[in-house]
This record gives structure tokens, sequence and C-alpha cells, in this order.
């Protein structure tokens, strides 16, 4: 068994899909590591330190040749033969004709983002919850940096300086890390959901969670967020959010829609055009989710903007920016989800597995697990692509 792993095509990746310490498991498990030479310079893992571990470096066009490709992003698998594995973040249905392109090449396609999310087995490879810890993190950080004042109470002899007053839209894995990171900063910290659930999760962290009157849980059976149609609930929830957001200092935005375009903040269209006029003038917006359309109207992929006297930082994937812990991470991800794979000696692919075919805990019905598609048609569990890609 052979597993390779490429440099990231994307100029903007500074993750690989493998780190050095994760090779001796590999190993372990029977498999022949290759790694193309230079993958893991941007994430602060030198060839050396590889071929240390036991890996060997190659060429682009050797590492492609592998039974199994491990990569961040999708990797060019117009270089792959039939009867490959692919495993990586492919977003099939924001992806749709190159999702339909691997797979008619007859190419295993393992999305590693579209894992069962309450299948504990599954805990350990979950990819997102990984990567979306760390950006919680920083968003935080990022917050603090861009406010003209000090985030934590003090008193001095000159004067008592309060706290700076953060609002965390979404209190999923990104939004309660965000939450944790600000409060350890010593701000005062206010978060919103959807789901009921995240009223407890938030409270456990020392924030104040933001009651709407009326509330109804927005939880699907999955444990993720869904939009909730009520309208008068939909004007309960934007006016509970623009009362807050009016005295905050930053607020963070982490709500995504799994396969499909971020959420606004504000269910109302006018709500989102006039939010940034009502808050106070240097106050900061990020918004973790520019590279799936933003949370905020007038935000900017990768940019940092400024309206109506508030700067939005637009900056996406902020796991990007802690490359060495985010590539240590998903390597472990990777690692742990190979094991699934191996049989005897062999890499296999198992309908009665969980993880890659789904269960009734995957992201909702019509949606199967992290097997996307193999022989040269998508997974019979995944309508829902199916229904897309018609």
């Amino acid at each position: 068994m052979r597993i390779g792993i490429p440099k990231e095509r994307n100029n903007s990746e500074t993750r690989v899909g493998l780190v050095p310490v994760s090779i001796p498991k590999l190993l372990k498990l029977g498999f022949e590591v290759i790694i193309e030479a230079g993958a893991g310079e941007k994430s602060g893992y030198l060839d050396s330190v590889y071929l240390e571990k036991g890996a060997k470096t190659a060429t682009f066009e050797e590492v492609m040749d592998s039974e199994l490709v491990a990569s961040i992003d999708v990797p060019d698998y117009k270089v792959m033969k039939k009867g490959q594995m692919l495993a990586c973040i492919a977003d099939p249905f924001r992806n749709l004709e190159q999702t339909k392109e691997i797979i008619d090449a007859g190419i295993t396609l393992l999305s590693l983002e579209v894992i069962p999310r309450r299948l504990s087995k599954g805990q350990s490879m979950d990819v997102n919850s990984s990567q979306d810890n760390l950006s919680g993190y920083k968003a935080a950080l990022m917050g603090s940096q861009h406010i003209a004042k000090m985030v934590p109470m003090m008193m001095t002899s000159a004067g008592t300086v309060r706290p700076a007053k953060f609002i965390i839209q979404g209190a999923a894995v990104a939004g309660l890390q965000a939450i944790a990171t600000a409060k350890r900063l010593g701000a005062a910290v206010q978060a919103i959901d959807v789901r009921l659930a995240a009223k407890q999760d938030t409270e456990s962290l020392g924030a104040k969670f933001i009651d709407v009157p009326g509330w109804k849980d927005a939880e699907s059976s999955s444990g993720h967020a869904s939009l909730f149609t009520d309208k008068g609930l939909q004007d309960a929830f934007d006016n509970a959010l623009m009362e807050s957001v009016k005295d905050a200092d930053v607020v963070i935005t982490t709500a995504r829609l799994f396969g499909a375009n971020a959420p606004k903040l504000f269910f109302g269209k006018e709500n989102n055009d006039k939010m940034t006029k009502e808050m106070k003038e240097g106050s900061v917006i990020v918004d973790m989710n520019t590279d799936t359309g933003g949370n905020i109207i007038g935000s900017k992929e990768g940019e940092i903007v400024e309206k109506d006297g508030v700067t939005i930082v637009g900056i996406p994937m902020l796991c990007r920016t802690v490359p060495n812990t985010a590539s240590m991470l998903y390597s472990n991800n990777v690692t742990n989800f190979v094991t699934v794979l191996v049989d005897e000696g062999k890499l296999t692919i198992k309908q009665d597995e969980q993880v890659l075919t789904g269960d009734e805990g995957g992201i909702s019905a019509g949606y199967g697990g992290i097997l996307i598609g193999e022989n040269g048609k998508v997974h019979d569990n995944h309508t829902k692509l199916m229904e897309a890609m018609k």
C-alpha cells in the first residue's frame, strides 16, 4: 500500500495533508509513504524530517500515482487513474462539476468533511472540528487586534478601563472556541445561536447567551443548525441581535451551512444592510465565512474593509494562519481515518463502515458519509448529491 502527499496547489493554502509525526503509524499499518518535495515547507515541516521518520520524497507525478492520495484541497485529479483513492476536503455540493469529473474517472472520492457528526468513532477523524477550533481561536485574537482599545478590565491609578464587549454569532466548534478565547482575553462576551443546546454550552464558558422571546429550537437531527422559517421568530431573533450589537466592540460571525453559501447574520435583508450603521464607530466585525459568501453584507474575501466606520475583517480559513498546528491536527484526522480503510494489509472500501457510508447521525437525510463515490458512480446514500448533479 502506498499513500502519497502532494504539495498544495492553492497559493493561499499553507497546510499540508500529513506531518512527519504520523508517518511511523502509517508504516506500522503497512504503508509506504511518499511526499512531494517541499510539500510541508509552508507549515514548517522540512523534507529532512519526513525522511528521518521513514517517508520518501518524490515528484508530483510519482505522488499522484499512489493507491491513496491525501491532501487538503482537491489536487490535479486529471493525472489520476481509475481505481485510485483520493482523500481530501472536496466540498462536493459547492463543486458539483469537479466532483462529477472525479467520480466519472473511476476515482474513489473520500471527502473528509462529510463525516457523520454524531458518530463517536468518527470524532477523531473530524477535520471540521479540528480546523474550526483553530479558526475560532484566531478570530478572537484578530478581533482584539483591530479594535483601538484594550480588551480586559483594568483598574489603575489613572482610571478604570472597562472590558471590551464581544458578540459571537454561532456557538458550534468555532464559536465556542472564540467565546473561550475572548473570555481568556478578559472580554465581556455574549453569544447567540439558533440551537437551544448552544445556550448551555455558552454559559458553561462564562458567557451570556442572548435569549430570544418565543424561542424554538432550530437544530437538525445531526446536531447542525438549520434555518427556521417562522417570520415572527425571525423578527424576534433579529431584534435581539440588533440590540446587542449596538454597543459591541467586536462581532464574530461563525455560521456556515453544509454544502451551501454561508447564511447572513440577520434574517431580514434590511437588518443586514443597516447593521454597521447601528454599531459604534471603531468597532470590528470578523466574518469567518467570506470564502462561502460571507455572513456580513460588505465583507470581502481576503480583505479588511471599512463600512460606516466599522472595520470588517474578511480573512477566511483562519486555521491557515497557524499552519503548523492545523497541519498536525489534520494529519491526525487523516491517519485515524486511514485505519478504517486497511483490511489485512490492503486498502478496502467497507460498505458496512458508517464513517464511509453514513448513519442516522449523518449530516441529515439524503447524505451519506465520507465515501462520495466509487466505480464511476455516486454512493447510493448520497441521494441529495445525485439530485444536485442532475
